[in-house]
């Protein structure tokens, strides 16, 4: 951390980021130590932060949505900074950004070696994972990428669960789940260096707060289905249409027509699941739609998605998504405002 300046913090944003992590971030950082002084007694204090919005030159570019982004600086024009926080640079789901930010990426390695705390938001995880920064460590990003991240960064332990992801935190890496993860990064940052009081301040003045019950909630089932598979393809569609069917694992093997470990190993490499795992997450993903949309009971619903057992649906179905199903109804059927 500088001692003679205000500390820098770099908001790293592409083509591929969402304009509002990168401004959000920036509306919110640049106006630590000013924004609530001037909310309570109307006069600013001055800033507390140094923010700059970087990318791999200062030349203007428009990230997503068309929204035209002006660099303070290029990755080159900065030898040295407090912070780092890569926001999200969006990628399908199942297509790491090997190649893609090469520039950034050697930068970030240079800017981590001397002493800057890297952070991520959302899939700017994956770019960050390409530094191998993170083999090791375990690290959170959007839910969505958690099967491209087994298959491409085997080194990395996903968490998905994570909204904001301490565990590499000695090590100077932080990690966040999805774009909104993006305030409680923010919390910490504003904590880290400026003191929990600034912190507390600024979560007033834009009325944040933080993800406590995590991300599993806002997580739903990535499903591919497969086109190269026959089999499984057809498997995938069967279940689909017959949820409620007892023992639907030992129908879909029967119905490929193949020995159960080999259908097993089938559908996992077509997937990403197991073939229970898929099951029970279809099931979810069925009960979650019917818990958001319809004042159908708890005991209703699982019967409808498979499960005579009222009391194994509830274990189940909290442990996928780590709040029970009447939370769940309360989170997001009242999403709008209204039941």
């Amino acid at each position: 951390m500088n001692i003679e300046t205000k500390p820098q913090i770099c908001l790293l944003a592409s083509a591929e980021t969402s304009p509002g992590v990168l401004y959000g971030l920036y509306d919110v950082l640049s106006t630590v130590g000013s924004a609530f002084s001037d909310m309570v007694s109307g006069v600013p204090d001055d800033e507390l932060l140094d923010i700059k919005i970087v990318a791999k030159s200062n030349e203007i570019f428009r990230c997503a949505g068309d929204i035209l982004v002006e660099p303070h600086l290029g990755i080159d024009d900065i030898s040295q900074t407090d912070a780092i926080i890569v926001c999200d640079m969006y990628t399908p789901i199942d297509t790491p950004p090997k190649s893609t930010y090469v520039a950034e990426v050697a930068w970030l390695k240079r800017m981590y070696a001397k002493d800057a705390l890297l952070t991520s938001v959302c899939s700017g995880s994956a770019v960050l994972a390409e530094t191998g920064l993170l083999n090791g460590h375990e690290i959170s990003g959007h839910w969505a990428y958690r099967h491209m991240f087994a298959e491409h960064y085997p080194d990395i332990r996903w968490r998905e669960d994570a909204i904001i992801n301490f565990s590499a935190e000695h090590k100077r890496l932080i990690t966040t789940g999805g774009v909104t993860a993006w305030q409680d990064l923010a919390i910490y940052l504003i904590e880290h260096f400026c003191g929990l009081q600034h912190a507390i301040y600024t979560a007033k003045v834009f009325l944040l707060s933080t993800h406590t019950e995590g991300q599993l909630p806002f997580a739903a089932m990535t499903q591919q289905y497969q086109t190269s598979d026959a089999i499984i393809s057809d498997s995938q569609s069967w279940m689909a249409a017959n949820l409620n069917s007892p023992n639907p694992v030992a129908q879909m093997t029967k119905r490929s027509g193949l020995q159960p470990r080999t259908f097993a190993r089938r559908f996992r490499e077509a997937t990403n699941y197991q073939p229970i795992d898929y099951v029970q997450n279809l099931r979810i993903e069925s009960a979650k739609n019917l818990l958001e949309t319809k004042n159908t009971s708890v005991d209703e619903i699982s019967v409808t998605v498979g499960y005579e057992d009222p009391a194994s649906f509830r274990r189940l179905f909290k442990r996928k998504v780590g709040i029970t199903p009447a939370l769940y109804r309360k989170k997001f059927m009242g999403i709008a405002g209204h039941q």
